[in-house]
């Protein structure tokens, strides 16, 4: 077994354990936090079936940014849609026989590659070119545009320019999963793919990707709009009704 092979299943399980471990901590935080008052952005729905549809929107179509800024919308989309079909199209390195609408999505997440990687150089250039946005950017924002971008351009090098063996790569993974390791190939931008997706895991927990799940948990978006219908008591001030 060579070193390169051991540092990397070291390097992947110390990443899903702050991901799995720090994502679990975080979404107790949200649930956790005190909702004191009915705050949903108006126009609310009334009914609880509302919100559900509305978050599917949000989640799905990003409506409330389309409303705000149509070329960040179109490049946010981009890139999330985008995102989203690479995972999936990634899960065929988990699974051994691959499930049907895993086999199903290979075409379509090949060329959701470029899709990420284009969103993610819209999105960059509205941070560098628009003033009043370049003003609130920090530098943990490119950081995190910059990394996602580079895990997207490393991945479409090792598809059309550097290719490697994916046999290998999947054997590899499937390893880790059962605990019975296999050697990992040693191509160079394979590895710089593998590290930077190893960093990303451990950054997720403590960076602003974690607007992801905390939509699900923003009072905001969650909340129905029913404040002449029912009170609202939060559940750390019911006892005081008591």
């Amino acid at each position: 077994m060579s070193f390169l092979t051991i540092a990397y299943a070291l390097l992947f399980y110390f990443a899903t354990a702050i991901l799995v471990i720090g994502l679990a901590r975080k979404m107790i935080i949200f649930y956790r936090a005190p909702a004191p008052l009915k705050i949903p952005t108006t126009p609310a729905p009334t009914t609880q079936t509302g919100v559900v549809m509305r978050l599917f929107r949000e989640v799905v179509f990003f409506e409330s940014l389309f409303k705000g800024a149509k070329w960040t919308w179109l490049f946010g989309w981009l890139f999330h849609f985008g995102l989203f079909l690479v995972t999936l199209r990634h899960l065929r390195y988990f699974q051994d026989p691959v499930w049907l609408p895993i086999e199903l999505i290979q075409p379509f997440g090949i060329y959701a590659g470029f899709a990420m990687v284009a969103g993610l150089v819209g999105l960059i250039g509205r941070r560098i070119l628009v003033d009043r946005v370049r003003y609130i950017s920090a530098p943990s924002d490119f950081f995190m545009l910059g990394l996602l971008l580079l895990i997207g351009f490393s991945g479409l090098m090792m598809k059309f320019v550097s290719h490697t063996d994916i046999v290998a790569v999947k054997s590899f993974f499937l390893g880790l999963m059962t605990f019975s390791w296999s050697e990992l190939p040693t191509d160079v931008v394979l590895l710089v793919h593998l590290f930077l997706v190893a960093l990303l895991m451990i950054i997720f927990p403590i960076s602003k990707l974690l607007h992801a799940p905390g939509l699900f948990f923003s009072p905001t978006r969650n909340q129905v709009d029913n404040p002449r219908e029912q009170r609202h008591l939060a559940e750390w001030a019911r006892k005081f009704e008591q």
